[in-house]
């Protein structure tokens, strides 16, 4: 299982990001795919997850009605729309299948 997470970067509050999560080495339209998230000095924390149809989906009540979750099986890809990004969203960002994390993409929402 291999997964890349891309997307990240530095944004100021109220900003968006797209983040994607690139997957290989499993049958991708098999598996629900998940997001965590890790801030500095915090446990990492479940984000998203996201059935492996796409028709069911679950957010953190921090990122409810500010986050999407999507997939595209074609594309063996995971994506995590953010919106109304809050300072307290910096972190690194994961997604995971099967036990298996990808590297992270920093997200930082600063003015």
């Amino acid at each position: 299982v291999q997964l890349v997470e891309s997307g990240g970067g530095l944004v100021q509050p109220g900003g968006s990001l797209r983040l994607s999560c690139a997957a290989s080495g499993f049958t991708f339209r098999r598996y629900a795919m998940s997001w965590y998230r890790q801030a500095p000095g915090k446990e990492r924390e479940l984000v998203a997850t996201i059935t492996s149809t796409g028709g069911n989906t679950n957010y953190a009540d921090s990122v409810k009605g500010r986050f999407t979750i999507s997939r595209d099986n074609a594309k063996n890809t995971v994506y995590l729309q953010m919106n109304s990004l809050k300072p307290e969203d910096t972190a690194v960002y994961y997604c995971q299948v099967l036990g298996a994390w990808g590297q992270g993409t920093q997200v930082t929402v600063s003015s």
